[in-house]
């Protein structure tokens, strides 16, 4: 049970580093906050689905409180600290849900975890940054379009990481199992030196 724990929180803090590191790759930046990264979210989805719902929750709160901390600020409002940051990226456990669900369930948890930041991003926007949305748009449909534009594309980012990951693990295991058959090991047939 040690080992099970000490390992589970070295494989957090790691992915937790990696996700931090990924998101100063930024493809595109928002105005007022929100960024389209290479993948920074990949990390803490795989977490979520190797770990659990749980741990992934608590590492993608840890990442938040990061990504608060070390990012650039743009409101110090209680509710933009908490649904722009630790419950948003909290969020992103919710990928580990559905994890026994095959591949399936893997990328349907992985939506699920980036819709939970999207709903947190909105509510953050509508309450906090109302004052941004044009005269005469409802600050939830500014809040909709602004926190949509970038996620949207963070969501297609990430779907392809991981799609890529279960098709490379698939593609390593049939790989596996081809060379294991060749090497005579599953007919019984042992070498033996002369």
């Amino acid at each position: 049970m040690k080992n099970t724990n000490t390992r589970m929180l070295v494989e957090a803090g790691v992915m937790i580093a990696l996700a931090q590191v990924l998101s100063y790759v930024k493809l595109f930046e928002m105005p007022q906050g929100g960024s389209v990264t290479a993948g920074s979210m990949v990390p803490i989805f795989i977490l979520a689905i190797r770990w659990g719902t749980s741990q992934g929750i608590l590492a993608g709160m840890v990442y938040g409180v990061l990504q608060f901390i070390l990012g650039e600020k743009y409101s110090f409002h209680i509710v933009s600290i908490l649904f722009d940051y630790v419950v948003a990226f909290g969020c992103l456990g919710l990928a580990g849900v559905f994890r026994h669900k095959g591949k399936v369930g893997i990328m349907a948890g992985v939506f699920v975890g980036v819709l939970g930041r999207f709903i947190c991003h909105v509510i953050s926007g509508v309450v906090v940054f109302a004052s941004y949305a044009p005269a005469g748009q409802s600050p939830w449909v500014y809040s909709i379009i602004y926190n949509g534009s970038f996620l949207l594309v963070e969501l297609i980012i990430s779907m392809v990481i991981m799609g890529l990951l279960l098709w490379h693990r698939m593609l390593y295991k049939v790989i596996k199992s081809i060379f294991r058959m060749n090497d005579g090991s599953s007919s019984g047939y042992t070498k033996h030196e002369t």
